[in-house]
């Protein structure tokens, strides 16, 4: 009996996409992103989630589908992947997150040669699902190892600016408390 690999499901364009269940953490609507400067072109920013900043891909321009096709509809309908990536989180954002999938080992085939000859390294397979195609996506080989550095690096500072902010909250806190003593 062959090996059920489990999935979350999601689309990106036209296309079937699949990573493995372990990977997600949770799926969230699109917040609000703040963009960051001297980031590559497919990070669209960060965002706070539940006190964490946690940086953005954008899918489709990862994977080089134009953002400006994006229809209304599918704004409507995008979501934020919330992944553990080389031990940080980072939000992955989609057209559409769709299910769990459950695809038998013997369904899945490797690349075709053409797609993992044009730069396609994080395309691990594609699973046969009733009438779908499911492209399976290698997390780890989404980012380049240089990519994973510059996001490492947003990561501290981002972490350095998280705590320069508890710490001018406090400061804050205090001076307008000590404002407070004096006038009373």
């Amino acid at each position: 009996m062959s090996k059920i690999i489990q999935l979350v499901g999601f689309k990106v364009g036209k296309e079937f996409f699949g990573v493995s269940i372990a990977a997600v953490k949770e799926i969230i609507r699109v917040p609000e992103i703040t963009s960051v400067p001297d980031t590559a072109g497919f990070v669209e920013g960060v965002v706070n989630l539940r006190g964490r900043i946690v940086p953005v891909i954008d899918m489709r321009k990862r994977i080089g589908i134009s953002s400006d096709e994006m229809a209304e509809v599918v704004k409507k309908t995008s979501r934020v992947l919330i992944l553990e990536l080389e031990g940080k989180t980072v939000g992955l954002i989609v057209d559409a997150a769709s299910e769990i999938l459950k695809i038998s080992q013997d369904s899945i085939e490797p690349p075709p040669e053409l797609v993992s000859s044009v730069g396609a390294e994080y395309i691990t397979g594609v699973g046969k699902l009733n009438d779908r195609l499911i492209v399976l996506v290698d997390l780890a080989k989404l980012l380049s190892v240089e990519e994973i550095r510059k996001m490492e690096a947003m990561h501290r500072r981002l972490a350095a600016g998280e705590e320069y902010g508890k710490q001018e909250g406090k400061a804050k806190g205090a001076l307008e408390q000590g404002i407070d003593q004096q006038i009373a």
